[in-house]
């Protein structure tokens, strides 16, 4: 009777000091993990700011085939929420906090658990970085309550050695995802139709063809300072009149042009100038996506007129329009542009 009553001292001291020690640790922990990403901060602000498309790039698909995601009505910005159910993962819902475009994200998540709800802060941060780079940061942290410190006690890693690769894991799979999403395109020859013309106000230069991306990105800005200074409406989207385009020599004329209404006569020192494209026929070519692929809609274009017994007009150049630019949709995948190529 005596062994049992000092085997129950031994066990109490021995349940007493593991949990003296379990109260010493310290609960609070961060996980934070950094990625340099090719891709707007818009963009990727955009993406990880609707949980919809966590399900394309979050780690944790990886490591479960018996995820079940459900989804709040509203799914991106302040306010937004999702949640997840798994036998393997183990059930869990995330909230979006605050979100402060383009800069930052601040989420709660919960993980459902044995030992009841556990609460942490995610937090995500977006840097740019020159060169259309954007620096991504993902982290969590949180304050372990007295079972969970107790578990992890029992455990060959930390949370934060347990989370870290996850996190690097799920930062590859947004860059891949990201890049892919940018890279899609798609060419459509909608065939012979009638542009309507009008005055536009433009600036003119010649450069080598691999300098047009360089020179325009000066050259409209400058177009439209011109314009808001002068009070002249802007009627429609920017376009590129390609005045000479000689690709066996590598060298262009072209203009970077804005549409207006009326007629203007600007001072003889002026970079700025204004002119009047006519009416005229044209095959026009849409390009859906970035323009590293114009070349090929280009070539599409003039196959449709070579398959169709047309004839392209020498003397009236062809022309881009920029119907939705970099300016208007960070993600190049739905920058939108036609191309018109004048007809006999």
């Amino acid at each position: 009777m005596k062994i049992i009553k000092y085997l129950f001292f031994l066990l109490l001291l021995v349940v007493i000091g593991g949990a003296v020690y379990v109260a010493t640790i310290d609960g609070e922990f961060q996980v934070e993990e950094s990625r340099v990403i090719e891709a707007p901060d818009e963009l990727l602000f955009n993406t990880i700011n609707e949980y919809k498309t966590w399900e394309k790039w979050g780690p944790w698909m990886d490591e479960s085939d018996d995820l079940i995601m459900e989804y709040a009505t509203q799914t991106s910005g302040e306010g937004a929420s999702y949640s997840w159910k798994s036998e393997i993962q183990g059930d869990g819902k995330m909230k979006t906090l605050k979100a402060v475009p383009f800069a930052s994200i601040d989420q709660k998540i919960t993980f459902v658990t044995p030992m009841g709800e556990s609460n942490s802060d995610v937090y995500w941060k977006f840097e740019k970085i020159e060169g259309k780079k954007t620096k991504v940061t993902w982290g969590m942290k949180g304050k372990q309550s007295f079972m969970e410190k107790a578990f992890w006690a029992t455990q060959d890693s930390t949370v934060s050695q347990m989370l870290r690769p996850m996190y690097q894991r799920g930062l590859e799979k947004l860059d891949n995802y990201t890049k892919e999403a940018m890279s899609k395109y798609t060419i459509n020859v909608d065939g012979a139709t009638e542009y309507g013309g009008g005055f536009y106000m433009y600036s003119a230069t010649a450069s080598s063809i691999a300098a047009i991306p360089e020179k325009m990105a000066q050259m409209l800005p400058a177009v439209n300072s011109y314009m808001r200074e002068n009070n002249l409406p802007q009627t429609g989207m920017p376009f590129t009149i390609y005045n000479n385009y000689n690709e066996e020599q590598g060298t262009a004329i072209f203009s970077s042009a804005i549409p207006t209404r009326d007629k203007v006569v600007t001072p003889k020192d002026s970079d700025i100038l204004c002119d009047f494209l006519p009416k005229q026929k044209a095959v026009k070519t849409t390009l859906k996506g970035d323009y590293i692929n114009l070349k090929e809609a280009w070539e599409a274009g003039y196959k449709y007129i070579a398959d169709n017994g047309l004839e392209a007009e020498e003397k009236s150049p062809a022309f881009e329009v920029y119907r939705v630019d970099p300016g208007l949709q960070p993600n190049p995948a739905e920058w939108v542009t036609e191309i018109y190529i004048p007809i006999k």
